[in-house]
């Protein structure tokens, strides 16, 4: 770690991907990146942004294979905290050493997956040990199934994290099936959302930018600001010629947050959520 690296936080950016092109990838892909996303060049595009903090999750190419990650975490340890991808079966001590490097999550990217069953067994013992390391588990899936897999997941006693805005379909507006589900949900104050991918909304870039401006006020009202917390999503896989660390700066700007809720989004929720045990400047 760099003497130079600020004790305070000056924003936190709480979802991004580093990866190298060289990487053995899952079979069970949907994506294979040409590219390398590096610490460093995830780094510079925190600096160069006014961010001090960053959240890296596992790619769903990577399998559950959290090498590149763990890794990355060991490099900088104070910056930055992980959400990664596990088998059910994983051991508690494999768990324990994942914290100890400031793992705060497990993701379930379900985007084009069979629902999984959550009363089999290996869940249960898996998501006892989530909960009693005070992680989260992270759900990506379009907005329909989200009510379902939410409800399974409650009796574990677990925080929830979504993905994306819950990944709706910005053309379908506001009444689409599971965003209305989704919102009352919010009020039982063990959902967190993710403010991040607004690029990912399956209309238009104004379709897209209209539906996050008019739903904000609706998952304020639900979550609470202290639940709401934006990611980059970078670097922008599958998107990447048309969306930059820049552009989705632009974007967040472009929902005219009040400073209260700026500063929520990007200082006072993830350092809570993500375990960022340092002052604010």
């Amino acid at each position: 770690m760099s003497d130079t690296f600020p004790a305070s936080i000056l924003g936190i950016d709480g979802h991004a991907h580093v990866f190298s092109r060289e990487l053995d990838l899952t079979s069970a892909r949907r994506y294979s990146p040409d590219y390398d996303a590096t610490l460093a060049m995830y780094q510079h595009n925190l600096q160069s942004h006014g961010l001090s903090h960053g959240v890296l999750v596992q790619p769903s190419f990577l399998g559950t294979d959290n090498r590149y990650l763990l890794n990355a975490l060991r490099q900088a340890p104070e910056q930055l905290r992980g959400v990664v991808v596990v088998d059910r079966q994983i051991s508690r001590s494999e768990l324990d050493e994942m914290d100890r490097l400031g793992v705060v999550g497990i993701r379930l990217n379900l985007m084009g997956k069979a629902l999984p069953d959550f009363s089999e067994p290996q869940w249960a013992v898996l998501f006892s040990h989530i909960a009693e390391l005070d992680w989260h588990v992270e759900l990506h899936r379009h907005v329909a199934d989200l009510p379902g897999l939410i409800r399974a997941l409650m009796p574990f006693g677990v925080k929830v994290v979504i993905d994306h805005f819950g990944r709706p379909d910005a053309r379908l507006g506001l009444d689409q099936p599971g965003f209305r589900e989704l919102l009352e949900l919010g009020l039982g104050g063990r959902l967190w959302m993710k403010v991040s991918g607004i690029y990912r909304l399956e209309g238009s870039e104004q379709e897209n930018l209209d539906f996050s401006r008019a739903a904000l006020p609706l998952l304020l009202q639900s979550f609470g600001q202290q639940r709401l917390v934006w990611g980059s999503d970078w670097p922008h896989t599958q998107h990447e010629n048309r969306v930059s660390y820049g552009s989705v700066v632009e974007q967040l700007r472009a929902l005219d947050c009040s400073p209260q809720v700026m500063r929520s989004l990007l200082i006072e929720a993830p350092q809570v959520l993500f375990d960022f045990m340092v002052v604010e400047a």
